[in-house]
Order: C-alpha cells, then structure tokens, then sequence
C-alpha cells in the first residue's frame, strides 16, 4: 500500500496540538496508509509534555533549541518513508479535510506537487497585509522564475517524494516556503494549484509569521536569483 508522510512541524502549539492531530486521523487520504510525523523545535510552553504520551503512536522527533519552520520540516523529510510527502502546519489555520484535493493529482500523475491556494477561493478573513505580501512574494517568483503560481507561501505543500528530497533543502525559518519553490522550479518539476479554505489566527492566538518574515522571504527570491 502507498503511504503519505504527512510532516506537521511544531513550536509552543499546546493548545492545539492534539486537534490538529485528530483532524488528522480522520482526514481522507484516497487509500494511502498515513505517516504521521511530529517534529518539536524546541517548544517551550509543554507542549514536549503532550508529544512525550504520543510516541507509542507517531513518529516524534524533538530540536533541543528553536530552529525555525524550515529546519523542523527537514528533519521530518528526512525521516519520511511515504511515496508523497505532506505538510502541516500545527495551529488550525489549514484543514486536513482538504487533503483529497492536495493528493488527487499526484496519485494520477498528472504533477510532481500540489500547493493549496489560499488565493484561489475567497477567504475573506484574510488579512490584506497577509493577502498583498503573499501576492508580491508570488509575483515576484512568477517574473523571475516563469511560473505562474498564486500563494508562494502557503503552508499546504504536498510532494512526489522523490522529487522533494531531490532538492537539498538547507534554510531553517519561514524562507523554506520559497526555497523549496524556487529549487522545485530550476529542477523543471511541476507545481499545480488547487484552492482550499483558510482561518487565519491572530497574534493574540500564537500567530507567528511577521512582516520581518515577508521581507526576509522577499530577500531570499531576490539573492538567489542575483547572487
């Protein structure tokens, strides 16, 4: 049976730690068997003491200190055994019911990865300095790179696992969303976008991503093409 490695990166998620995992357990995957793969970067607010009573059950791995997004999601692909890799963020913003939508056209083999829009169905909790950054960040991917893809940085990524392990992925913050974009593109691999919803929390709720993270990401497009 085919396997999906769904990756779910973790830091100070106690409050939804275990919803996200249960959404998980009863998301459909078309058949694929699932991995469930959780990697801790360095929590600090117990959420380590949830993930402790889980390791009967998931494959759990702990960063003695905060990497970054990017530095938990490569420890957790490098762990995986699944023919398609899936990434999750831990904090609700994204649904696993979507996942038929993320696989579908990898398991026909019509692409090499899937990435949820958030841009491509309305999502009017969107806030527009979130909508507009996310916009600008893709823009700028399409004009130098030739792609034409709406939401750079959406969480919901879903890859051939061959093809994501191919690309030797090395930042560890928010900038993976865009270097794994960017190496997927100069290896001609096919990205397709599918629309899915999207319940953004607020910093008062453990929003992490800020406008420094945009920049950076921004920075990032710009020095690997000009560097």
């Amino acid at each position: 049976m085919k396997k999906v490695s769904i990756v779910v990166p973790i830091y100070n998620e106690r409050g939804t730690l275990l919803k996200i995992i249960d959404r998980i357990e009863k998301a459909e995957t078309l058949g694929l068997k699932k991995e469930i793969i959780l990697v801790d970067d360095g929590s600090t607010d117990g959420t380590r003491d949830i993930l402790k009573t889980l390791e009967d059950k998931y494959e759990v791995f702990y960063h003695k200190k905060n990497q970054g997004k990017g530095g938990a999601l490569r420890t957790g692909f490098q762990k995986a055994t699944g023919d398609i890799i899936l990434v999750q963020d831990a904090d609700l913003e994204y649904d696993p019911k979507e996942y038929p939508l993320l696989l579908r056209p990898i398991l026909e083999g019509k692409t090499d990865a899937v990435y949820g829009s958030r841009l491509l169905k309305s999502n009017p909790k969107f806030r527009q300095a979130y909508y507009w950054g996310g916009v600008l960040i893709s823009w700028l991917t399409n004009i130098l790179y030739g792609s034409r893809l709406t939401d750079v940085s959406t969480c919901y990524k879903a890859f051939r696992a061959p093809a994501l392990k191919s690309l030797e992925l090395k930042t560890n913050g928010f900038e993976f969303e865009v270097e794994v974009t960017i190496k997927a593109l100069k290896k001609n691999y096919n990205i397709l976008e599918v629309p899915i919803d999207y319940s953004p929390r607020t910093f008062a709720e453990g929003k992490k991503i800020r406008a420094r993270d945009g920049l950076i990401l921004i920075w990032h497009i710009l020095k690997d093409k000009f560097n």
